[in-house]
């Protein structure tokens, strides 16, 4: 009778133990969630205020439109030497490195790609990036700076939960598409392994980040036009087709020149790190004086501008496109999902141009198959513009032309971009690992000597 006793209190205090942890655990999602939202908030307000900053800069005199040809290079170096040297990882998006960290198990090397030191310079360089012109966005940045977080909280909390804790930290402002983006892109896995916690974290720091910042939607705008005759649906299949074909170069162009730029930069790794960063620095700074000054930044004015039906430039796409490439391959850190919108919602303007048809309806098909063709993402694509633009009335147009810019970039370029930069930072980190375990054994050997 008294072993039965001791039997039941010992499966009460497991049982206890269990919702412990369970709450526990849920508890550090929440909080983890709260504070990403909280940071993105902050994140965003410094954008804008660098954004405004350069605005102001190369505005404020009669030659002022030429400081960007010292600004621009000169600030693209310092940022490249600091990742370099001070913040390796902090480099490009922060998505890659995201993804590249869900493969470890190991604290030591998801900390070699997720850590508060990374993320507060990520917030920093890219903010300094957009300052000094550069065509980048925060987006991405966000989603390793909010990783970082949710893992930081984790080792507080003593949760193990790796993957999930990282899915949880991809949303950025935006609570639907921030599900869809950390099931579609960060995962690959539609059968959704990450549980309840993991998404009501994601919809936590959307939720914290719109209710101190506000709708997204403010940014880009909103078209509330409805498709109408047979030429606007055309603008489904040209955008589709188009902006499909236009990423998917972009994303091969990314992909083929950051592995021979890498190995070029091998024989002597600082110097030629520099030349590139100040000479794709130059280049983006002589676009944006060629463009009027239209490519510098994030490109979410003139993404709401053809979305509110101002025709924009019918070259402005492709200086955005260039301007954001190089940017891409400088090595500075900053995102290019607000860069990316913009170049769809120029090329969508242009084809408008072309067709005749209505600007703002062009310019928002124009972002759902440009975007979709770069991330290879329809599902992310047509999401993040359906809840940043508010255009639930062309949703079919929407789902078509980002379904049409998915099909037509997997048929140029195989590998989608983010899963493909992410080897890099896979590699990087087991040749990290290596170089530490040798250390340690020779360390040992010495000692034992």
């Amino acid at each position: 009778m008294a072993n039965l006793r001791k039997l039941k209190l010992l499966r009460r205090i497991k049982v206890m133990r269990g919702r412990r942890s369970m709450w526990q655990s849920r508890l550090v999602f929440w909080v983890g969630a709260l504070a990403i939202g909280i940071v993105s908030v902050v994140f965003a307000k410094a954008a804008d205020w660098a954004s405004d900053a350069f605005h102001d800069v190369t505005h404020s005199g009669r030659y002022a439109f030429l400081i960007p040809l010292i600004l621009t290079p000169a600030g693209f170096a310092l940022s490249a030497w600091l990742a370099f040297r001070y913040f390796p990882n902090s480099q490009g998006s922060g998505i890659p490195q995201a993804i590249a960290a869900r493969h470890f198990r190991d604290p030591e090397s998801r900390t070699f790609l997720l850590s508060l030191k990374l993320a507060a310079a990520k917030i920093v360089l890219t903010v300094f990036g957009i300052f000094c012109g550069g065509s980048i966005g925060r987006e991405g940045p966000t989603v390793q700076v909010g990783a970082s977080i949710m893992l930081q909280a984790a080792r507080i909390g003593g949760v193990v939960q790796a993957k999930g804790l990282i899915l949880a930290g991809s949303a950025f402002n935006t609570p639907l598409a921030g599900i869809v983006f950390a099931i579609e892109e960060m995962s690959r896995n539609f059968e959704i392994r990450a549980n309840g916690a993991v998404l009501t974290a994601v919809i936590l720091s959307g939720l914290a980040a719109l209710g101190l910042l506000g709708d997204y939607n403010t940014y880009f705008g909103s078209t509330h036009d409805i498709m109408t005759g047979a030429r606007d649906w055309w603008l489904v299949v040209l955008c589709g087709v188009g902006g499909g074909a236009f990423g998917a170069l972009f994303s091969a162009g990314v992909l083929w020149l950051t592995m021979r730029l890498k190995r070029w930069r091998q024989a002597a790794p600082l110097p030629r790190l520099l030349s590139i960063a100040a000479g794709f620095g130059f280049a983006v700074a002589l676009i944006g004086i060629v463009s009027g000054g239209l490519t510098f930044g994030t490109g979410y004015n003139q993404a709401r501008a053809a979305l509110e039906g101002t025709s924009l430039p019918p070259l402005f796409f492709i200086e955005k496109l260039a301007a954001t490439f190089l940017c891409t391959m400088s090595g500075i850190p900053g995102g290019l999902f607000a860069p990316s919108l913009a170049v769809g919602a120029g090329l969508g303007s242009t084809i408008g141009l072309l067709l005749g048809t209505n600007a703002g309806i062009a310019a928002l098909l124009g972002m759902a198959g440009y975007f979709a063709g770069v991330v290879q993402a329809p599902m992310t694509a047509f999401v993040i513009i359906l809840e940043m633009t508010d255009s639930h009335q062309n949703v079919i147009a929407l789902m078509a032309t980002a379904m049409l810019g998915y099909i037509t970039s997997r048929l140029i370029s195989r590998e989608p971009l983010y899963h493909g930069l992410s080897r890099a930072y896979i590699a990087d980190t087991i040749r990290h690992q290596r170089n530490h375990q040798r250390g340690e054994g020779a360390s040992e050997r010495g000692a034992h000597d």
